[in-house]
């Protein structure tokens, strides 16, 4: 008869862990008889051996106490405001519709409109929202600098506890309040010479933006002892408050034994029509244009470049052409978007830029220079090219000879000020629809102007009355139910019927097409009255 478990010897732990992983038929217990009673002693006396274990264990020392949170000194949110931010917080998409939206607004859309709305008014995260917080942004990266400003200084004390909120602390928005201003040398120092690169970028970036020269300088300190790939996005925090104090640092990086950061510095030159590089680049680009006024209209004729020589390469061309692409064609572009565009009014006979482009061009150059002076439009925030480039928002083609992609025409528009963006937008789509829309859209201000939230309506019920899927527009619904603004709701209610189905329709496209502006109405409502709540004291 086997001993009862109370009267074994006590076993090793480490002899009970093993007998359990070999199995009680190769190893039996300590204590135990060998046969089919085995596993049941071998249980018993791991349960007595836990509770000794657990009975004897020595209490360790006290942890300390945590710092406590730090105070936000800004007002409260109200509380209406701050319930809605729970709802919004704790909408999760709805899956089990089939692919319709049905009719319901989409609150994790209207999140970072929200965030952008409570961080003009300066109000405070309510404490027991910023976990759901910084959930919501460690998701979604394009909610991170939103929810790290209203979340505040407290985020980054929880950002130190938790792990999964560490994003909070490699953040700029999150962690300028912890990094050291200009003024606090002896800390900028520390943190510069002995700080991870995360803290490093930060720190560089937040003093670019109150003191551009204590920045370069800071960097010019360590430039030459920094890795490759470092001084690459280091070089890339000068975009900030760039002028041309900076060019004398920039010239030297033109040197720099990674030919990435020699091209990021050449770069950064021809933003500055008046460096020394943007001039170079405008001798070697007028050599390549001029005008022929043998023909019965004056033309342009373009002769490329026939060498890349190591000068070129030096300011920032790359000698090696993409796949596909003409050598030639690729100096000659190269050339053409670094040089200031002003010198081109000199150097074709102080022509306009409208003149300028709808001057013909021989051979067949006339999309390579037009999108050269495109890109040159973008980099230089040149406004006159690029409404000469954009052209009429009805013209053929939409958008000019030179806006030769959406890509294009969008970053163009990126120059021009907010209410002509706007007005050249709205025209677009009057004009042509939205098929080609919706990237020309998204750099427009929010909330879309008036004439702008008219003419999507407006297109959006023509495409309807066509018996076009609304699926086809899904997108433009998108940015109208973030961007329209909310009084355009009234305008709605007119489209909300399901309307009669012509013969030519697509089948049941009415009834989508009912639902999508029904959710665009309720949207546009919902919006209203969240802009109402943030105002309630």
């Amino acid at each position: 008869m086997n001993a009862h478990p109370s009267r074994l010897p006590t076993p090793a732990w480490e002899d009970l862990v093993t007998a359990a992983l070999l199995g009680t038929d190769r190893r039996t217990p300590p204590g135990a008889a060998p046969g089919r009673s085995a596993p049941a002693a071998l249980l018993d006396a791991a349960a007595a051996e836990t509770v000794r274990r657990r009975a004897g264990l020595r209490p360790g020392p006290a942890a300390p106490l945590l710092e406590p949170a730090p105070e936000d000194p800004r007002p409260k949110l109200p509380v209406v405001a701050a319930r809605r931010l729970a709802f919004l917080l704790a909408d999760r998409p709805d899956t089990g519709t089939g692919g319709r939206r049905g009719t319901a607004p989409d609150l994790m859309e209207l999140l970072p409109q929200w965030l952008t709305a409570v961080n003009t008014r300066g109000f405070a995260a309510p404490a027991e929202s910023l976990p759901a917080l910084l959930d919501a942004a460690r998701g979604r990266t394009d909610l991170r600098a939103a929810a790290l400003e209203f979340a505040g200084p407290r985020a980054l004390w929880l950002a130190r506890l938790n792990p999964d909120w560490r994003f909070a602390l490699r953040a700029t928005p999150g962690g300028v309040a912890s990094l050291p201003g200009p003024d606090e040398r002896r800390r900028v120092e520390t943190l510069w010479q002995e700080g991870l690169f995360a803290e490093r970028v930060a720190l560089l970036a937040a003093i670019r933006f109150r003191a551009p020269d204590a920045a370069r300088e800071l960097l010019a300190a360590t430039w030459s002892t920094e890795r490759a790939e470092d001084r690459l996005m280091f070089l890339d925090s000068l975009r900030t408050g760039l002028s041309a104090r900076d060019e004398p640092f920039l010239e030297q990086a033109l040197a720099d034994r990674s030919r990435n950061v020699r091209a990021m510095a050449a770069e950064l030159l021809s933003a500055l029509p008046g460096s020394a590089l943007a001039a170079r680049m405008a001798v070697r680009a007028g050599t390549c244009v001029a005008v022929d006024h043998t023909a019965d209209t004056p033309t342009l004729v373009v002769e490329a470049p026939h060498e890349c020589d190591a000068a070129m390469e030096r300011d920032g061309v790359s000698a090696k052409a993409p796949p596909g692409r003409g050598e030639r064609s690729w100096w000659f572009g190269q050339l053409v978007e670094a040089a200031p565009l002003a010198a081109w009014q000199a150097r074709l006979g102080g022509r306009t830029p409208q003149e300028i482009v709808a001057l013909p061009v021989a051979d067949d150059w006339l999309s390579e220079l037009h999108a050269a002076w495109c890109r040159a439009a973008v980099r230089q925030r040149d406004a006159d090219w690029s409404r000469a480039l954009l052209g009429a928002p009805s013209s053929p083609g939409a958008g000019g000879p030179g806006a030769v992609s959406l890509a294009e025409r969008a970053k163009l528009l990126g120059t021009l000020p907010v209410t002509e963006r706007a007005d050249w937008v709205a025209g677009f789509i009057a004009a042509h629809g939205l098929s080609e829309a919706f990237q020309l859209l998204g750099v427009c201000a929010v909330p879309w102007a008036g004439p702008l939230g008219r003419s999507v309506v407006d297109a959006l019920n023509i495409a309807r009355d066509a018996g076009s899927y609304p699926w086809s527009f899904s997108g433009v619904m998108g940015l109208a139910e973030r961007c329209l603004d909310p009084a355009e709701a009234t305008r709605l209610d007119a489209l909300l019927a399901v309307p009669d189905e012509a013969e030519n329709a697509s089948p049941g496209a009415g009834g989508y097409w009912a639902e999508a502006f029904q959710r665009l109405g309720r949207t546009l409502r919902l919006r209203a009255v969240m802009a109402q709540e943030l105002e309630v004291p």
